[in-house]
C-alpha cells in the first residue's frame, strides 16, 4: 500500500520524466494546461518517488518547463514496487478516460461561466466545438464476413469521431435546401456549398446573390458567421442544437431550434438546428423545417440499417451472454462437466460458415429443462425492472421551476417596452 508524504517544491531540472510514459502530450494540450496554471495556480502537484521519477504529472511538468518555473509541488509517493508503479502510471492516465460526462450539466456550467465573463477555454472546453458529440467509425480491416456477432462486438471499441466529420447526407442536404429555396423564395442555383473536404471557404468566390446553404465545421461556426457577417455573405448553415444560442453570439443572425436527430455520413447521430441571417426574427421554431428535415433524416436512416441477425438457440445450447443475463438477474444456475460439451457452432451454422461468438456448450436435457426454467424467471425480472424504471423515470420527469430575479423582472419590463 503506498504512502503519501507532505508536499513539498522540488527543483524541475531534478524531476525525472518515465521513459516509456504512454499518454502523449500535445503543444496544444501542454499550453492549456500552462493557461490553467497560471489561472488558478499549480493545485494539482505532481506524484514522484524519492528517486524524482515522476509518477503522474508529465503534462504539467511539460507546462511548468514553458512557463519558466524553477520549482514544482510535488507529493512523495512511498512503498510502491517497480510494478506497481509502472502500472499505476497507465491507470492514472487510463481510468479518468473510462468516466461519463453529464453533458447537459456541462453545458449549462459552460454557458453560466461564459455569461459572467469568464475565459471557459481555461476549463479544456470550447463551447461552440459541441466535441461531445461522438459516434463510432467502423474498422472494416476488423470485421468478419459470416460472424455477425463479433462484428457487433467491434463496433464498442472503434474509434470516436467529432461533429467537423460529419458530411450530410444527400437526401437531407436536398430536403433542407428545397425548404430554404420555397421559404425565402430563392434559386437553389445560387446554393454554394464551401465545406467540402479540404475546401477553403474564406477563399471561395461568392458571387452575388449566392447563398451559403452548407453543414459546417462545427468547430469553428462563430468564426464562419462572423466572416459571413462582415462580408454581406448570405447563408442558411446547420448548427448542433445542443449549443445554438452560444454561436454567432455578436452578430445579427436568426436561431432556428428543429432539434431533428440527423444521422450524418460518418454515422453520428446529432440534434440539428440552423442558424441564419435570411431571416429578421432571432429566434424561431419551424414546425415544418423540422418534419421536412427529420423525415429525410428517416429516410437516410432506413438506408443505413442492416439489422443484425439476432440469433435464437435451442434449449441445450448456452452461450457465456445466456448466463450473464442469468447472473444479473439472480438466477442460479449450474452445469457440471459431465452435463456439457464445448461447441465452436452448430452444424447448420457451420453450413453458412457462421459460428458461436466465443463459443459454447451442448447441455443435458436435464439441464436444458433448467436453464429454460431459469430464463422464464429472470425474463419476468426484467420485465418488472423495466416497469418500475419507467415509473422512477416519469416521476423523475416533473420539471424545476426556475423563477425571475428581480433584476431580470426588470429586463423583461425593459423590452416589453420597446417592443
Amino acid at each position: 500500500m503506498a504512502k503519501i508524504a507532505e508536499v513539498q517544491e522540488v527543483s524541475r531540472g531534478l524531476l525525472k520524466p518515465y521513459e516509456r510514459n504512454a499518454k502523449i502530450h500535445s503543444e496544444e494540450q501542454v499550453k492549456k494546461i500552462a493557461d490553467s496554471i497560471k489561472e488558478f495556480g499549480f493545485v494539482n502537484p505532481v506524484l514522484i518517488d524519492r528517486d524524482y521519477n515522476i509518477i503522474a504529472g508529465h503534462g504539467r511538468v511539460m507546462a511548468a518547463e514553458s512557463l519558466g518555473l524553477d520549482t514544482v509541488p510535488c507529493l512523495y509517493v512511498e512503498g510502491l514496487t517497480d510494478e506497481q508503479r509502472r502500472a499505476y502510471i497507465l491507470a492514472d492516465n487510463r481510468l479518468g478516460e473510462l468516466a461519463e460526462w453529464n453533458m447537459d450539466i456541462v453545458n449549462a456550467e459552460l454557458l453560466e461561466l461564459d455569461g459572467e465573463g469568464f475565459d471557459i477555454s481555461l476549463t479544456g472546453f470550447d463551447l461552440e466545438l459541441g466535441n461531445w458529440f461522438i459516434d463510432r467509425e467502423r474498422n472494416d480491416t476488423s470485421r468478419q464476413d459470416g460472424n455477425d456477432e463479433y462484428n457487433e462486438f467491434l463496433d464498442k471499441f472503434e474509434q470516436p469521431k467529432t461533429t467537423d466529420d460529419c458530411y450530410t447526407p444527400d437526401i437531407v442536404y436536398d430536403a433542407v435546401a428545397q425548404w430554404v429555396a420555397a421559404e425565402y423564395k430563392l434559386n437553389k442555383k445560387d446554393f454554394v456549398r464551401p465545406f467540402y473536404p479540404g475546401g477553403d471557404y474564406q477563399n471561395e468566390e461568392y458571387k452575388k446573390g449566392s447563398v451559403v446553404v452548407d453543414n459546417p465545421p462545427f468547430s469553428i461556426i462563430t468564426e464562419i458567421i462572423t466572416y459571413y457577417c462582415d462580408k454581406g455573405v448570405r447563408f442558411f448553415l446547420f448548427a448542433p442544437s445542443l449549443t445554438l444560442f452560444g454561436s454567432g453570439r455578436q452578430c445579427d443572425v436568426c436561431y432556428m431550434a428543429t432539434g431533428a436527430e440527423v444521422t450524418y455520413e460518418n454515422g453520428a447521430i446529432v440534434r440539428t438546428s440552423f442558424i441564419t441571417n435570411l431571416d429578421t426574427a432571432k429566434v424561431k421554431s419551424t414546425p415544418e423545417l423540422y418534419k421536412t428535415v427529420q423525415t429525410a433524416a428517416d429516410e437516410y436512416r432506413k438506408e443505413l440499417k442492416r439489422e443484425l441477425p439476432k440469433y435464437s438457440y435451442p434449449d441445450e445450447v448456452i452461450t457465456s451472454t445466456m448466463i450473464q443475463y442469468l447472473s444479473k438477474y439472480g438466477e442460479q444456475f449450474t452445469v457440471m462437466s459431465t452435463e456439457c460439451e464445448r461447441i465452436a457452432s452448430l452444424d447448420a451454422q457451420k453450413e453458412q460458415g457462421k459460428v458461436i461468438f466465443g463459443s459454447g456448450f451442448l447441455i443435458s436435457e436435464k439441464a436444458a429443462a433448467e436453464k429454460a426454467a431459469a430464463e422464464k424467471a429472470a425474463a419476468e425480472k426484467a420485465a418488472a425492472e423495466k416497469a418500475a424504471a419507467e415509473k422512477a423515470a416519469a416521476e423523475k420527469a416533473a420539471a424545476e421551476i426556475w423563477e425571475l430575479s428581480d433584476r431580470e423582472k426588470e429586463i423583461v419590463k425593459t423590452l416589453s417596452n420597446q417592443a
